[in-house]
């Protein structure tokens, strides 16, 4: 076993490989990892001793200083109660009410977990497999781009009192990514996962693997990447993940994941069937207009630095300014439009061509886009 006492402390010459051991002494990392980690501290003192240690001592470092940054003891306390849950949905996302019913009802299966393990039993045996009672579902929004998947989401966390992560697979380039690359590889560090683990400081944070159908264009690497998510989402494996740069199980099972996809084509079959798969419909020219007038239009006229005396858009505008080119199934195009017409009053305004700004059937394309004009 490696001890403090091997360094020469009393020297300013070791004193930065103290320093690290002391902080490695006195963390919560598990026994067999703080071993570990003293004996490569202790190898670099004895490299020391001989003159040359530097490149060693970065490297020992650097790997010290990525495991005592991961939060081995830190857990958030779960907020369960479906009144506020169900508040914070509607907060910032009108409609969708089967999708708020889906989630309110896995929320609610954790509340009975949670109460029943505050009356005394923690574990279940099922067909002898052990389930921790708040083990979080694997949830899967799958849905056209701008219906409010990602922002959902975000509510859950919040609601639930949970750190929030994003994490973006579009595209990826290599598995190393997410499982990170072994120390001996130059500029090694740990995948995306871990990273995830140590920015929310918890070790069950939400954590949403965004376009998760859009990981890699290329077939094998897309198996590959399918085969590393299956890892990090299924209850049977993810109690031990283990990352390349820390070589070190580490429990992710506590992690509240949610994935988001337009299509799930592009997902492997076995990964599919650890997802509990929630649709989001597009929305209907009436509710975007809701949408538009309670949710986008006060943020849009705060973020300008507009007031409602200096705007208005009458009634008979709204259809011409949510359906500018036609169907559109989410609200990005239509936050776009409403930003648009907010800077050219604000413009307006500014160059005191007027004080007042009015939208109309009759004025409402000298406020949307040129590429978009209006529809009808």
């Amino acid at each position: 076993m490696a001890d403090i006492s091997y360094l020469e402390s009393q020297s300013e010459t070791y004193s930065d490989i103290t320093e690290l051991l002391e902080k490695l002494e006195a963390s919560h990392v598990p026994t067999e990892l703080k071993e570990e980690g003293k004996k490569m501290i202790v190898r670099v003192y004895r490299m020391a001793k001989k003159g040359s240690y530097s490149s060693e001592f970065e490297n020992v470092s650097r790997y010290v200083d990525w495991v005592l940054s991961i939060p081995w003891e830190v857990y958030s306390t779960d907020s369960l109660d479906l009144a506020r849950i169900r508040e914070e949905l509607d907060k910032y996302h009108f409609g969708l009410d089967k999708v708020k019913e889906r989630i309110l009802a896995y929320m609610a299966v954790m509340k009975l977990k949670q109460d029943r393990q505050v009356t005394g039993g923690e574990t279940s045996e099922v067909k002898g497999m052990t389930t921790t009672y708040l083990r979080p579902p694997v949830l899967c929004f799958v849905g056209l781009q701008g219906l409010g998947k990602t922002t959902i989401a975000k509510s859950i966390a919040n609601s639930l009192g949970r750190k929030y992560v994003r994490i973006s697979l579009a595209a990826f380039g290599s598995i190393a990514q997410l499982r990170g690359s072994a120390r001996s590889n130059p500029d090694a560090e740990p995948g995306l996962i871990i990273q995830a683990i140590r920015q929310a400081g918890t070790l069950n944070p939400v954590i949403v693997l965004d376009e998760i159908d859009k990981a890699s264009g290329i077939e094998s690497l897309r198996n590959d990447i399918m085969a590393a998510l299956l890892e990090i989402l299924d209850p049977a494996q993810n109690e031990s993940f283990v990352d390349r740069f820390i070589n070190y199980p580490v429990d992710l099972s506590k992690c509240f994941f949610i994935t988001t996809a337009n299509t799930l084509g592009t997902l492997s079959a076995a990964l599919l069937d650890r997802l509990e798969i929630i649709r989001f419909t597009s929305y209907s020219d009436d509710e975007k207009i809701t949408i538009a007038k309670s949710y986008v239009m006060p943020r849009v006229i705060a973020e300008t630095g507009l007031t409602e005396n200096q705007l208005q858009i009458a009634d008979e505008a709204w259809p011409l300014i949510v359906r500018p080119m036609g169907y559109d199934a989410g609200i990005r195009q239509l936050e776009r439009t409403m930003n648009n017409l907010a800077r050219r009053v604000a413009y307006q305004l500014i160059t005191g061509e007027t004080t007042f700004v009015r939208v109309t059937p009759e004025n409402v394309k000298r406020y949307l886009p040129e590429d978009l004009g209006v529809m009808g």
